[in-house]
């Protein structure tokens, strides 16, 4: 099936739908952001544009993470659907849908879909084994017990009747598909991954699940629920209309469907790039013209992520910075494809070098210096000197490069163009310092010097801020109005960016009233920011610790909370207290015998003939502190020796709602086979580290016993149900 070419009077472009397994933070607003730039550029060409985001609400997941929320699975996603629509309300963003999976849309395009895979003869049922992902809610080709591949958490064994869609099938016109198309994958490196995949064969794919029930029957089979990648691929079309007979659904459908854009984050390449065309190969739909994937945001250096408890919201930066320095900093400083830091630090420089000192400062000075020496009207420039002309073509140029480098999603480089407009409009205004009167000159050159440098500013002003327009919204609409030229919306009604051409303000044009665009932020705009995340971070705590809270605020599955370790050293009690047990971090080629453990109690002072000092005040930790640490009751499933690390158990733990591999440092106290079935605590949202080249997503909690510290591990006389928090 060939990929049709993109009509230029219809555009199509939708984000990956976001997993309401947590709130929003800035690595969805990333995709988002991309997303209405692009559209608002289309819009602004005369194209028109329909721009679909929304969120993923069914999956195995999602019915563990509601529990463990004590709410319904339709209320936990009712929730944080809520959050991904406020935000991208708050931020301005012009999407014209937002579809969710739990709609009835969605519902009869999903079984419209698999009803026909099966009429036209690519499903069928069969039975699986087979190891799964709940986290990443995918199939992976692993042996029992061992970690996924992508994401390193401990897979779980399913044995359960499937139905299943002949992906097989599809391996020799999936890579004739690529070879036509060389376009249809972008980056270089999602292409390869994708590639490798296809090439190593492809198996049958279980599209179905019986375990659990939230999800979307299977049609005529409703003790099947539909596989969560297989629903969630089909919001694209379901949205536009797919599996309705009411004929304006139809008439969208038709109009606007391929896709010409998904943008998508790397991770799910595979879903979009294999799955996804195989299925609509097999309906005998159109494939997607191109998917696209953006790279990870990194924090510390770390993908963004909740289980790495290293998450920002883009609120915060919208509160304190406005919601165009951060479409600004992540267009402009992430190269999209490609993976890229967030920082504080960084974001406040490049507010104030390229938005504050750069534009606004520009923008600021030329409107003011117009209604100072010409009461606000925009003078006749008169006469073209070879200044002029330099900017002139300088602006000519970039209306003739931003356009490709930013249609080939170069949004870097677009920017950085524009903004050496902004540095070349700056030199030629200091340069020609219009305000500045020498004493040789008649009065009369110098309001012509005047006349001519203000109009030609504001004339490259006009060209750089419609051009930015999809970037920074909010500015260029500020600006468009001081210029005179109305409001910016209704320009980009009329595609005021398929004619840009300079000259466009005329003499004789009323500028609006000067005000600010980007005030140089404070010093302690990094502070506040983190002051903001410390508070939220606190706020998410607190509503995970109070089920009655949980309708109120949207709360993160407890597995993937904020990682936080509390220790306090306090004075040594007649009986030990609690310890947690895991094996410290070793360096990967450390022997065996080198292996610690973290000591269980302090070592015994030496003698001295000094006084000994006065006791220690213990040092006390808040509520807050305490409300951190997300203990857990878990049941041992499998324990075994690491081997040549003596002191090593490697446990598989069931939560109830996931299951977690932890590695302990109790070999030498425990037999691994005495602890199969045992209920024990631990901690569940430490940060995972790796020994031995395995991963430990936890600590038990265990007594210290004296003399020599040995542990004793925590347990009940009652019988306490698995994954019940401790508080």
């Amino acid at each position: 099936m060939a990929n049709s070419e993109s009509t230029s009077q219809r555009f199509y472009i939708t984000t990956p739908i976001y997993y309401v397994n947590a709130r929003p933070h800035l690595g969805h607003a990333y995709s988002t952001i991309v997303c209405d730039a692009i559209a608002r550029r289309k819009r602004a060409l005369g194209i028109d544009t329909w721009f679909l985001t929304g969120t993923d609400e069914h999956g195995e997941k999602i019915e563990r993470s509601a529990k463990i929320a004590e709410r319904t699975p339709h209320e936990f996603a009712d929730a944080i659907a809520a959050e991904f629509r406020c935000l991208w309300d708050r931020l301005g963003l012009t999407c014209d849908d937002f579809i969710r999976t739990t709609e009835p849309r969605h519902v009869r395009g999903v079984q419209r879909l698999f009803a026909t895979l099966r009429d036209k003869g690519y499903i069928y049922k069969g039975f699986y084994t087979g190891q799964y992902c709940v986290s990443d809610e995918a199939w992976v080709d692993v042996g029992p017990g061992a970690p996924c591949p992508d994401c390193g958490r401990i897979t779980e064994t399913v044995s359960e009747e499937n139905y299943f869609f002949k992906l097989s099938a599809f391996e020799r016109k999936l890579l004739e598909f690529y070879e036509a198309n060389p376009g249809f994958m972008q980056p270089e490196s999602t292409r390869r991954e994708v590639l490798s995949f296809v090439r190593s064969g492809l198996k049958d794919l279980s599209i179905s699940r019986t375990s659990f029930s939230w999800g979307i029957p299977v049609p005529g089979d409703e003790k099947h629920v539909v596989y969560v990648w297989l629903d969630a691929l089909v919001n694209y079309i379901s949205a536009l209309g797919y599996g309705s007979d009411d004929p304006a659904d139809q008439a969208r459908f038709a109009k606007f469907w391929p896709a010409d854009i998904h943008l998508i984050g790397k991770e799910i390449s595979r879903f979009h790039c294999v799955y996804w065309p195989a299925f609509l190969m097999a309906a005998g739909l159109p494939v997607p013209r191109a998917v696209r994937a953006n790279g990870w945001l990194l924090f510390d250096q770390g993908k963004m992520s909740k289980s790495r408890g290293n998450i920002v919201r883009a609120e915060t930066v919208q509160e304190v910075l406005g919601a165009d320095a951060l479409r600004y900093f992540l267009l402009r400083e992430i190269p999209f494809g490609q993976d890229g830091n967030f920082s504080f630090d960084a974001l406040v420089q490049r507010y104030n070098g390229d938005l504050a000192n750069g534009y606004g400062n520009l923008v600021s000075r030329v409107v003011n210096m117009v209604h100072k020496y010409f009461g606000g009207v925009v003078p006749e420039a008169g006469p073209e000197t070879p200044t002029e002309t330099s900017l002139r073509e300088a602006a000519t140029r970039t209306i003739a490069e931003f356009p490709p480098a930013f249609d080939d999603l170069n949004f870097s480089e677009a920017l950085k163009s524009l903004w050496a407009l902004v540095a070349d409009t700056d030199g030629y205004l200091t340069a020609n310092a219009p305000w500045k009167r020498h004493e040789n000159r008649p009065e009369s050159d110098h309001t012509a010097l005047q006349a001519r440098v203000l109009a030609t500013a504001a004339e490259a002003i006009r060209v750089i801020t419609a051009l930015v327009y999809p970037i920074l919204p909010d500015a260029a609409a500020k600006v468009w109005q001081q210029l005179g030229q109305g409001e910016i919306v209704e320009a980009a009604k009329h595609a005021f960016l398929a004619n840009l051409a300079w000259g466009g303000l005329k003499a004789g044009t009323r500028l609006g009233e000067p005000a600010p665009l980007f005030p140089r932020t404070e010093k302690d705009a990094v502070t506040r920011m983190q002051n903001l995340e410390d508070e939220n971070n606190r706020s998410a705590v607190d509503a995970a610790s109070n089920p009655e809270n949980a309708l109120k605020a949207p709360v993160p599955t407890p597995a993937k909370a904020p990682a936080a370790a509390v220790a306090a050293p306090a004075p040594e009690p007649a009986v030990a207290p609690p310890v947690a047990v895991q094996a410290a971090a070793e360096p990967a080629s450390a022997p065996a015998s080198e292996v610690k453990e973290f000591p269980a109690t302090p070592p015994a002072p030496a003698a001295s003939s000094e006084e000994p000092a006065a006791p220690q005040e213990p040092q006390f930790i808040t509520i807050d502190d305490f409300a951190k640490v997300d203990l857990r009751v878990a049941k041992i499933l499998v324990a075994e020796r690491v081997p040549k690390a003596d002191k090593l158990l490697r446990l598989e733990v069931d939560l109830g709602y996931e299951k977690r591999q932890i590695l302990a440092g109790i070999a030498q106290y425990y037999e691994p086979e005495k602890l199969i079935g045992r209920k024990i605590v631990i901690v569940a949202n430490l940060a995972p580290r790796k020994m031995r080249g395995l991963e430990s997503n936890g600590m038990l909690l265990a007594a210290s016993l004296p003399p020599d510290g040995s542990p004793v591990l925590a347990g009940f006389l009652e019988d306490v149900p698995v994954g019940a928090r401790l508080k």
